[in-house]
């Protein structure tokens, strides 16, 4: 690859939208807003304060698409959205808020290993969405043990064991859908 391709290559699959600060916005607004909606597919999972709800996909597809500063910045808008009142949080209240705080961090890295290339293959897009989904369980896991006054061997296993499986496969679902989604882009560009 010439440098003068590799320095029109985007980063992020956003990058493929045309437009600057308009579009900005409005990506980092649909972040919060997807977020906020997958908060809202949710399902309790018994004896755990923590449901199983879509926003971890959200949140890792939402990094991987926008890079590091338009995710953070909705994640940050989620965040601050939810805190100001805006209905999307799960109803499970502070034991979960430490998930929330996650999701900006995961999504500020997912966002920075994608614009470096780490969405653009099924094994890459697999470490990246890993890295992002541990991030989210180091912050959320300690916050939940705060707020609900258990041992962090309780927390773990009221916060994290129960979502091995689902997180597992949401990863899955990320690392055929992004790098598919670059190939597509390869085959209409070229």
């Amino acid at each position: 690859m010439s440098r003068a391709v590799a320095a029109n290559r985007p980063a992020v699959l956003s990058d493929l939208i045309p437009g600057t600060i308009l579009r900005d916005v409005a990506l980092v607004v649909g972040a919060a807003a997807l977020t906020g909606l997958a908060a809202q597919v949710a399902f309790p999972v018994p004896g755990s304060p923590v449901p199983v709800t879509l926003q971890t996909f959200a949140v890792l597809l939402s990094g991987a698409t926008l890079g590091l500063y338009r995710a953070a910045a909705g994640m940050a808008l989620y965040l601050l959205a939810g805190l100001a009142g805006v209905p999307w949080f799960t109803a499970a209240g502070d034991a979960t808020l430490g998930y929330v705080v996650g999701f900006f961090l995961a999504a500020s890295v997912v966002g920075a290993l994608a614009g470096r290339g780490g969405d653009r293959t099924v094994g890459r897009t697999v470490v990246t969405m890993v890295v992002g989904t541990v991030l989210i369980y180091l912050v959320g896991v300690p916050w939940l043990a705060v707020a609900a006054d258990m041992s962090l061997a309780t927390a773990i296993e009221k916060g994290v064991v129960p979502f091995l499986i689902g997180d597992g496969l949401k990863v899955l679902v990320a690392a055929g859908l992004l790098p598919a989604a670059w190939k597509l882009r390869e085959i209409f560009t070229s």
